[in-house]
């Protein structure tokens, strides 16, 4: 059994441990998941136990708790250096991790309006402008990195951390039935077929049923 433990909320609707979830996932880094009820008496009694910031996801490590998404996808990065979970060209790098603080970071539109709700469907929902602001930005994001990269994902052939942090986005997209253009369509057709994907979509219904 692996020594790293993932500490994640209910799959339906925690973004957050979408990311560094679907990051081990894809890279088939073995991990044992403990997952929480948010929002419960049993969350509140248990989660001193596993992470300090009393908020999910965290990782477990033997004794080492390393907590927040990104510093989750950056211990991972050093400890599986070999893996490439970040592009290996220093430009692409960079880029790639300004775009995932990006996403880590801002869009407060888009979170506030559009909240992760993996199984739902809302194809009428009316988008703000706030939250249209931040659509347009991260497609412009999206079709910057896949024009200049060539695909199918953000940087290229491999799946990297920022794929990991766009992929709570892309659901969310699916749920309010946002219109993209074609080559954001395209990205979100590549990461929703991921078997990751839709491994984290499986547990996320049995959560709802």
């Amino acid at each position: 059994m692996s020594d790293l433990k993932l500490v994640i909320g209910n799959k339906n609707i925690s973004s957050w441990s979408f990311r560094p979830w679907i990051l081990l996932t894809q890279f088939g880094i073995p991990f044992e998941e403990i997952s929480l009820k948010l929002f419960t008496p049993e969350y509140a009694a248990i989660i001193d136990k596993y992470s300090p910031s009393k908020k999910v996801p965290v990782l477990n490590d033997g004794d080492l708790r390393v907590w927040d998404s990104l510093s989750i996808a950056e211990y991972l990065a050093e400890k599986y250096a070999e893996k490439g979970l970040w592009p290996k060209d220093q430009i692409a790098r960079a880029k790639a991790r300004s775009i995932t603080a990006e996403m880590h970071s801002g869009f407060t539109g888009l979170r506030s309006n559009l909240s992760m709700n993996f199984h739902g469907k809302k194809p009428d929902f009316s988008v703000p402008e706030d939250a249209k602001k931040d659509i347009d930005r991260i497609q412009t994001l999206w079709e910057e990195c896949l024009s200049s990269y060539g695909g199918p994902f953000l940087f290229g052939q491999n799946f990297s951390i920022a794929d990991a942090f766009y992929a709570p986005v892309v659901s969310r997209f699916i749920t309010y039935g946002v219109k993209l253009g074609p080559k954001s369509s395209e990205y979100v057709q590549t990461i929703s077929n991921l078997p990751s994907y839709k491994s984290w979509g499986e547990g996320a219904k049995l959560e709802i049923n």
